[in-house]
């Protein structure tokens, strides 16, 4: 976060759309860094959940890159905060496609990778969460808080079968990081975006 963007109140749509839960948690007047403050503990507790899950066998890679496992996803992160988790846009934003065709397009999407997963060898394991988290960024289904990094890593993780484990790091120039998301729209080819984003070992 920017110096000073901690401070700055929510603006009045922001406020309409926090739960009742998170109004008696965060009081009447809110920051951004205390709703930041708030989706990071969320976060940590639900990745900590779904990564065990997958480590334990109990996650596979047909449930986990699937549309349903993304709005369930989606809603474990932001239901206790905002009223719109879990529930695809339902406005034009100035990303992500057209809300009409989000359910649609986010199910062929997310099909449409893991048949080519499961029957070419186009793509390694860090290849395929990297494709798609972009694809689910291209996308952007939800009014904010896509959940697509958590989603990529659950990806990475169970992909990767028996081989020492990795995750992303994805502290990275934002820059650069936006700069390739865009090259992905127009090529369709997660292979740069996947080479910029570093992996680390599990511990």
């Amino acid at each position: 976060m920017t110096p000073g963007y901690g401070e700055t109140p929510l603006d009045p749509e922001e406020a309409e759309a926090l739960t009742a839960q998170a109004r008696a948690l965060l009081g009447d007047d809110p920051t951004k860094a205390d709703l930041y403050e708030a989706e990071q503990a969320v976060l940590a507790e639900v990745a900590e959940q779904f990564l065990h899950e997958v480590v334990d066998g109990a996650l596979g890679l047909d449930e986990i890159a699937s549309d349903h496992f993304l709005r369930d996803l989606h809603l474990k992160l932001y239901g206790d905060i905002w009223t719109w988790a879990g529930r695809y846009r339902t406005r034009e934003m100035t990303i992500g496609i057209a809300p009409e065709q989000i359910a649609v397009g986010l199910r062929t999407s997310l099909e449409n990778a893991l048949y080519r997963w499961e029957h070419t060898d186009d793509w390694t394991a860090r290849e395929l969460g990297i494709a798609v988290h972009a694809e689910a960024v291209r996308i952007h289904p939800f009014v904010d808080g896509n959940g697509t990094r958590l989603l990529a890593d659950l990806i990475f993780l169970e992909a990767q079968g028996d081989e020492s484990l990795e995750s992303y790091d994805w502290a990275v120039d934002r820059a650069r990081y936006i700069a390739l998301l865009q090259e992905y729209d127009r090529s369709r080819d997660p292979r740069p975006l996947a080479m910029f984003i570093p992996v680390i070992p599990i511990a």
